[in-house]
């Protein structure tokens, strides 16, 4: 069967990796070492997938300027003390190796910065599966499309040609602004609810269900 998509990307935090809970309870200590309105859950989760800074704006939105520097400090420091062992999702390292091998180009569009993605490339071992990947320090942060648009341009890939997996609306309207396909997986930092009033192509709820999607679809 012909392939439908050259260039697949992932997000990577609530999609590849099961970081969720560890970046939002690393958001709720931060505030809470300094003294902050601490974020309840939906807050902490809704702005996954967002760069560092805009992340805190939102989920944080009373706190005076001055305080975003000491804030990113603090979540760095909790969070850094995690990352190691976050794992990822079952069947995550399976679907990659499988996609690889069928031959597709593979892309990272990720709220990490390049050394937090660098990092976690290397501790799960994906990091030789990847073509091309892009953080929210190197371009615009999601949901503009820049992150895709750069990674079709670097392969030389259509965005006809392209499809988006990730966890959040943010993904899901970074993929829908650049024009591409994409897949809400349903498993991550959103509700399925919201992921699903977006219209994506298909929303799944674990790997085993994605993996299937790809394999009938991709």
């Amino acid at each position: 069967m012909s392939k439908r998509y050259d260039l697949i990307v992932f997000d990577w935090d609530g999609t590849l990796m099961d970081s969720t809970a560890v970046i939002a309870g690393s958001i709720q200590a931060a505030c809470r070492d300094l003294g902050l309105t601490v974020p309840d859950d939906a807050a902490s989760r809704h702005v996954i997938g967002l760069g560092l800074s805009q992340a805190l704006r939102y989920a944080v939105p009373d706190v005076p300027e001055s305080m975003y520097e000491p804030l990113v400090a603090r979540y760095r420091q909790h969070f850094l003390a995690q990352d190691q062992a976050i794992p990822l999702f079952d069947g995550a390292r399976e679907t990659i190796e499988e996609l690889h091998g069928a031959g597709y180009w593979l892309g990272v569009a990720t709220g990490k910065s390049r050394m937090g993605l660098e990092r976690a490339l290397e501790s799960s071992g994906l990091k030789g599966y990847f073509h091309a990947t892009r953080t929210a320090d190197q371009t615009f942060s999601k949901p503009d499309p820049a992150m895709l648009l750069e990674l079709m341009d670097e392969l030389a890939v259509s965005n006809g040609r392209t499809l988006m997996i990730g966890d959040t609306t943010h993904d899901v309207l970074m993929a829908q602004n650049a024009k591409v396909d994409v897949v809400a997986a349903g498993y991550g930092a959103h509700p399925q609810q919201q992921l699903q009033e977006l219209n994506p192509l298909a929303l799944v709820k674990d790997f085993a269900e994605l993996r299937a999607w790809l394999q009938a679809n991709a």
